[in-house]
């Protein structure tokens, strides 16, 4: 993306947004999820190469400029919901939210058997930058995952499968806290916070070839082997 971003910049038609006098500096934003934008990098407008003007395109003489380097890869924004908006002058831009300023670093994926997250940090699964290699994963598979409430030592025993996948169950309870689930809807109702007690865990993966009475079964499988209808958070 880095070495393709300067020479797909610096060329723009006649009649954009830019106007005829662009201005000095120039930020560059990567489009994530929703209306969620990254910073990448900015470059400074040193005017228009008039050499290379065609009918169609013009071309500026755009180099690097350290404006907001820090905030390289971690300023995240939140873009307007207009529909002609892939350019914003600064005034317009200023009034963006800033949502998240991310860790510099991602968080690389430990791998199916190995993930245990608290409540919390699957909300930042969820909507971070940083667990973008987490969402790639998870969105991938099919399966059967744990539930484990540290307050009471319940279990629950849920499946991810068709289209909806881990990601897509999971965001369920990282928005609410119960995911719809009946005996998870009522500690909620109790205590708003209560799933901050909360882990995430994976029984098992499945391929997404995988048909659903392989995964019921599994579902099944362990709830069996874990008791949690009897002492745990299943109600079927």
């Amino acid at each position: 993306m880095g070495a393709n971003l300067l020479p797909y910049t610096r060329e723009q038609g006649h009649n954009n947004k830019l106007g005829r006098t662009p201005p000095k500096i120039w930020l560059n934003f990567l489009a994530t999820s929703g209306r969620r934008a990254r910073f990448i990098t900015a470059f400074e407008n040193h005017g228009e190469v008039h050499g290379e003007r065609t009918d169609i395109w013009r071309f500026f003489d755009l180099r690097p400029s350290p404006v907001f380097s820090a905030m390289a890869d971690r300023l995240v924004i939140e873009w307007t919901a207009d529909t002609v908006n892939w350019a914003k002058a600064g005034e317009t831009a200023s009034l963006m939210p800033v949502v998240e300023i991310a860790d510099p670093q991602t968080e690389p994926f430990p791998g199916f058997d190995l993930l245990l997250i608290s409540y919390g940090e699957l909300q930042a699964v969820v909507a971070d930058d940083r667990y973008s290699q987490w969402r790639t994963a998870l969105s991938s598979v099919q399966g059967i995952y744990l539930i484990s409430d540290t307050k009471t030592g319940k279990l629950y025993v849920g499946k991810a499968d068709g289209a909806e996948r881990f990601l897509g169950r999971w965001s369920g309870y990282a928005k609410n806290g119960h995911g719809g689930n009946v005996a998870l809807r009522e500690l909620a109702g109790a205590d708003a916070d209560h799933a901050r007690h909360f882990r995430f865990s994976i029984l098992r993966v499945f391929a997404p070839s995988a048909t659903t009475a392989q995964v019921d079964a599994a579902e099944a499988h362990f709830k069996r082997a874990l008791l949690s209808r009897q002492t745990g958070n299943n109600r079927n």
